[in-house]
């Protein structure tokens, strides 16, 4: 049809000519509302928008001294990181002579990446940048689903007995 013809009869239903793909041959254009059509296309974008994940970085700082109870505490923290989705940098900083020892901050990184097994993937091997060793690990995909799976299932099933009470009974008594 004519552009000109197109454009008459758009205007006689009170719409817009929209050029849909210009770069086609003939090009395709669309007689519409263009006002609705921005609208449901910017409700599409804030919708697709809503579902997608946003990736963060989480630090979980470690020193070549660090003792086993804080050595502990930071894996849990980086584990519970990457269950919830997020990447997780391990960072090591060496200060002043410790970097002459700079073996015992490998083996702590890689005591982490083991002891963090199956709950993430290494992305980056432990590498250094300066006077500070570090090392980025990704949620593995397992244990993205996993937590929807354990969701559904801390739910109590509907025949199950209440729990005892804790105190003795007069009886006992």
């Amino acid at each position: 049809m004519a552009p000109f013809d197109a454009l008459k009869m758009a205007r006689e239903r009170s719409l817009d000519l929209v050029e849909i793909s210009p770069n086609a041959v003939p090009p395709v254009c669309k007689i519409q509302d263009y006002g609705k059509f921005l609208y449901e296309k910017d409700k599409s974008d804030r919708a697709a928008r809503k579902k997608q994940k946003v990736i963060v970085i989480k630090e979980v700082k470690f020193s070549v001294t660090v003792d086993e109870h804080d050595y502990q505490t930071k894996k849990n923290q980086a584990v519970r990181f990457l269950g919830e989705g997020d990447k997780v940098k391990a960072s090591l900083r060496f200060k002043g002579r410790q970097m002459a020892h700079r073996d015992l901050g490998y083996k702590i990184i890689n005591r982490l990446i083991l002891d963090i097994g199956d709950a993430g993937l290494v992305e980056f091997m432990p590498r250094m940048e300066g006077t500070t060793l570090h090392a980025i690990l990704a949620p593995s995909k397992k244990v993205e689903a996993a937590p929807k799976k354990a969701a559904s299932s801390a739910t109590p099933a509907s025949g199950s007995k209440p729990a005892e009470p804790l105190a003795p009974t007069p009886a006992q008594a």
